[in-house]
């Protein structure tokens, strides 16, 4: 049964150590060495746990009624194993990721196409050492100066001087 449950939850160790940033490297090495060590100790242990041999404690101890009453309470003992209530939470955080990959994915491809678009603008002007001041405020419009608020620029007033 060990085995059977250490199969079920088997680790792609290459795909995640291409994952793991360079500065986690140490960290990464120590869990997989104590996730191996702690795999080869489970595979170590027998499928089902060796039985009791009642008859033998019978006639070593002298008052069987014990043997037998530890015999019943041992037969009834269940012990629960815990219930999995994180991987439903896990799957669903999972499938959101995705949701929220394939949005950035969809946005980063429209930014892709903008910036596309901006970088043809840029290639298919005039080199800015052949530019006059009147090509370059064309091409860049938001670089215009407001002649209402700076009035004799690139002069200052004369007041000022």
């Amino acid at each position: 049964m060990a085995a059977r449950r250490f199969a079920l939850k088997a680790v792609d160790w290459m795909a995640f150590a291409e994952r793991v940033p360079p500065n986690q490297k140490p960290m990464f090495n120590a869990l997989k060495t104590r996730s191996d060590s702690l795999a080869a100790k489970l595979a170590s242990l027998p499928e089902n746990p060796p039985a009791i041999d009642w008859a033998f404690y019978k006639t070593a101890v002298a008052d069987k009624a014990m043997v037998d009453e530890f015999e019943k309470k041992f037969k009834a003992l269940k012990i629960p194993e815990p219930v999995d209530t994180q991987t439903a939470k896990i799957d669903a955080q999972e499938k959101e990721a995705d949701k929220s990959a394939a949005a950035f994915i969809q946005a980063s491809k429209q930014r892709v196409v903008e910036h596309e678009k901006e970088l043809q603008k840029v290639r298919s002007m005039i080199p800015f050492d052949q530019m006059t001041m009147e090509d370059f405020q064309e091409a860049f419009p938001g670089s215009r100066l407001d002649k209402e608020k700076y009035p004799f620029w690139p002069h200052r007033p004369i007041a000022e001087l």
